[in-house]
């Protein structure tokens, strides 16, 4: 596409114009890129030729004009290295040797064969992948130990499960991840670590470990309802409140109610949510319904729903859930299907890592989530 024709796109539509023009020059920049590793033109015939072009593979990348496909270069020696899909390649360089160490360690199935081709490893050696998993052990590594600055008075924490093979055989283990909002008001991603389980013990070494790291001035902590995070809040960050989870806490009472009743308790939860007087009279409804385990979850959480109440009302709403982590939760997920299963836990942490860093690089330089002035 010339750029006359970029030009009338742009007077039509601007938004659309500049999505077709960041997409024509960083396809050049591509080109330009194999064009220089190959040390060869399309079809030219040179002695200096290192490579052989074989086709292109559409890309998706991200950028601030949105969603954008691009053309990447295929050469048959040698993967293309481009600056272009730079924080792409890490993730999907860690996907990959994740997939290819279940290869080589003799546990993949038929699915994982298929998935191994298609990511094109078929002629990757062991040698080449340890090679990449030490390169991206390196910056996962840096990123987990890297300074925290500035005080964080928002923190939340949660953990997912994931199948891991152990001792020959595979188990769940948890992926513990906390997150914080600085004294500026942007999120950042402060730590991954995977656990046997979700305990106590596991919570305050991960707590004490930021705090090692910097962490200070938290005062609220914001999670699930797990007993572990609980403990582990009140031994280490003396002083915060905790703060249950609000959509964790209609989860958990509305897991004991039957179909029938089920729309009609979570109108009445709903409607209670915001009023401490309303939900203990949900717990006493609940309870003459016959569903004392729910009434006695309302009872148990009832008071730490509100501790968000103590800090500015314009931070309410994103400091009630831990929504704020669903993206991070639902990439691990999306990725983890690929291989279904983790050769071991390193192998679970790098991926989740380079995943991570890419959303925290959105998220520190993106629009500020919310204001700490007031």
């Amino acid at each position: 596409m010339n750029m006359i024709d970029l030009a009338e796109d742009y007077l039509v539509d601007p938004k659309e114009g500049m999505r077709k023009l960041t997409a024509s020059y960083l396809n050049e920049v591509l080109q330009l890129e194999a064009q220089k590793q190959i040390q060869a033109g399309p079809y030219e015939r040179t002695g200096k030729r290192k490579g052989h072009r074989n086709g292109s593979r559409p890309r998706s990348l991200k950028t601030i004009h949105g969603d954008i496909t691009l053309d990447k270069p295929e050469i048959r020696e040698f993967p293309l290295k481009t600056k272009v899909f730079e924080r792409y390649s890490r993730v999907e360089d860690s996907v990959r040797v994740a997939v290819a160490e279940s290869y080589f360690e003799g546990v993949s199935t038929r699915k994982v064969e298929k998935v191994f081709s298609k990511f094109g490893l078929t002629g990757i050696s062991a040698s080449e992948v340890s090679r990449i998993a030490k390169r991206l052990d390196k910056q996962v590594k840096e990123f987990l130990n890297r300074p925290i600055e500035g005080s964080i008075p928002y923190l939340f924490a949660d953990a997912s499960y994931f199948k891991v093979r152990t001792d020959g055989r595979y188990i769940n283990k948890a992926l513990l991840v906390v997150t914080g909002i600085r004294e500026d008001g942007y999120r950042e991603i402060l730590s991954a670590k995977v656990a046997d389980s979700e305990d106590e013990s596991c919570w305050e070494s991960s707590f004490e470990d930021l705090k090692a790291r910097g962490l200070s001035d938290v005062k609220l902590v914001i999670s699930d309802g797990h007993k572990g995070i609980q403990a582990a809040v009140k031994k280490v960050f003396v002083g915060a409140s905790w703060q249950m989870c609000n959509v964790h806490f209609m989860r958990a009472v509305l897991k004991n109610i039957s179909k029938k009743d089920k729309k009609e308790v979570a109108y009445m939860l709903k409607d209670a949510i915001e009023d401490e007087r309303k939900m203990q009279e949900a717990a006493v409804i609940l309870d003459g319904m016959g569903y004392k385990k729910s009434a006695d979850t309302i009872d148990r959480f009832r008071f730490d729903l509100w501790n968000y109440k103590s800090f500015p009302r314009s931070h309410w709403r994103k400091i009630r859930t831990t929504n704020g982590l669903e993206r991070i939760n639902k990439e691990l997920k999306r990725r983890s299907r690929v291989s279904g299963a983790y050769s071991n836990d390193q192998s679970l942490l790098r991926v989740a890592v380079c995943i991570m860093m890419d959303i925290n690089e959105d998220w520190v330089t993106g629009n500020r989530y919310l204001s700490l002035e007031e």
